[in-house]
């Protein structure tokens, strides 16, 4: 799953990345209520998770928002408060669970699950965009008939790119939300990985492109004339 973090304790947003990421989730973060609402509003996420007490604008603020502007992505607040008052605050501002600190690793895993469950856990297993259907459980991808498998890094970059096609995505950008912004990853790693991945798009004969923008980055592109690489044996 895509998950947004929204924690302005920097251990703790650390912490919970590495649990999630340790299970195969995308994660992304940010350290304050105002960027949590901006961010969930630009990019599709499944789950997100959003502490209460923040700088900028709290949880509760946040989430309200985010309901009146028409997002619906399952949200979990995050608070040290268990009073009954608090959680009704929760839960009437728009949240669907709520989870009292300090939690484990494995109660956190079992919240998530029965908030997908909740909200259709099928709509997560298959992102289908063009002629490609990419398996967000196996990481295979497959376009007419045939399937390849990918490595978690090809994975991650190219469900960025299909969860988004046409927008431009920079390099920085993908080394942040594919390997981590502690990552020692650079440029190069990026090139190699998108190399990777357009010689599996060719050798399934999808029309789909991944495209490069000069200086900008790159941005999945369907090809609705077909006009797509034809199919080449991988090396």
């Amino acid at each position: 799953m895509h998950i947004l973090i929204v924690e302005d304790d920097a251990h703790l947003a650390a912490a919970l990345a590495r649990i999630l990421e340790d299970n195969k989730h995308d994660i992304e973060v940010v350290s304050d209520g105002e960027a949590g609402v901006e961010k969930a509003k630009e990019t599709s996420f499944d789950v997100i998770i959003m502490d209460v007490m923040m700088p900028k604008k709290d949880g509760i603020e946040a989430t309200r928002e985010l309901r009146r502007d028409g997002v619906s992505t399952p949200i979990m607040l995050l608070t040290a408060r268990d009073t009954t008052d608090d959680k009704i605050a929760g839960y009437d501002s728009g949240a669907d669970d709520y989870m009292t600190k300090p939690f484990s690793p494995a109660e956190l895993l079992a919240h998530l699950r029965a908030l997908t469950r909740r909200h259709g856990e099928v709509q997560f297993e298959r992102l289908d965009v063009g002629d490609l259907s990419l398996d967000l459980e196996s990481y295979d991808l497959a376009c007419k008939g045939k399937s390849i498998h990918l490595s978690f890094k090809e994975f991650s970059i190219l469900r960025i790119l299909m969860s988004n096609p046409g927008a431009v995505f920079s390099k920085e950008t993908l080394i942040s939300r594919a390997w981590g912004n502690e990552s020692s990853a650079g440029d190069n790693n990026v090139e190699a990985y998108i190399s990777f991945l357009r010689k599996k798009l060719a050798h399934l004969g999808s029309s789909a492109k991944i495209e490069t923008l000069r200086k900008a980055g790159y941005r999945f592109v369907e090809d609705p004339e077909g006009d797509g690489p034809s199919t080449i044996p991988l090396p």
